[in-house]
């Protein structure tokens, strides 16, 4: 029996995609919780003109994350921290800090999608951090901690 899952499963499949499973697996268990929908043609066509809309509209998003991330890996960014004798950082500093900075350069990141290269940054100078920006596109950016 063919399927189309409304939700991703482990071990089955993702969302929107056909998949072939066991008539009792179906009636019983996809169909009554709503995991999934019997394929018959006309949700075939159905679902292939969403998935056609989809990708358009994916395929344009993704190229304006492609922009953004050229722009961002171009731009410089200062973090501020407070430094006591020999450079040392009163604290650390972390991803918070540098979405701070971010958006005071003008860019909306959230702090889930930055991964600092040093687990933990305590003293003043360059420092790297990978920046998810949309699914598949990362870019690595430079960032400097200086003195306030």
């Amino acid at each position: 029996m063919e399927v189309l899952l409304k939700k991703n499963m482990d071990n089955l499949g993702e969302k929107d995609e056909i998949v072939t499973v066991k008539n009792g697996f179906g009636r019983n268990y996809l169909i009554p919780r709503g995991i999934a929908v019997i394929a018959t043609e006309s949700v075939k066509k159905m679902n292939a003109e969403t998935l056609r809309q989809r990708a358009h509209k994916l395929a344009k998003i993704q190229l304006e994350a492609e922009k953004f991330a050229k722009k961002l890996a171009k731009s410089k960014i200062v973090v501020g921290a407070k430094v006591g004798e020999q450079g040392k950082i009163f604290g650390s500093v972390t991803n918070v800090q540098l979405v701070s900075a971010l958006q005071d350069a003008g860019y909306d990141i959230e702090r889930k999608d930055i991964t600092l290269a040093d687990s933990s940054i305590k003293s003043v100078g360059k420092y790297k951090a990978e920046v998810k920006i949309f699914k598949g596109i990362t870019v690595n950016i430079e960032f400097e901690v200086a003195e306030e």
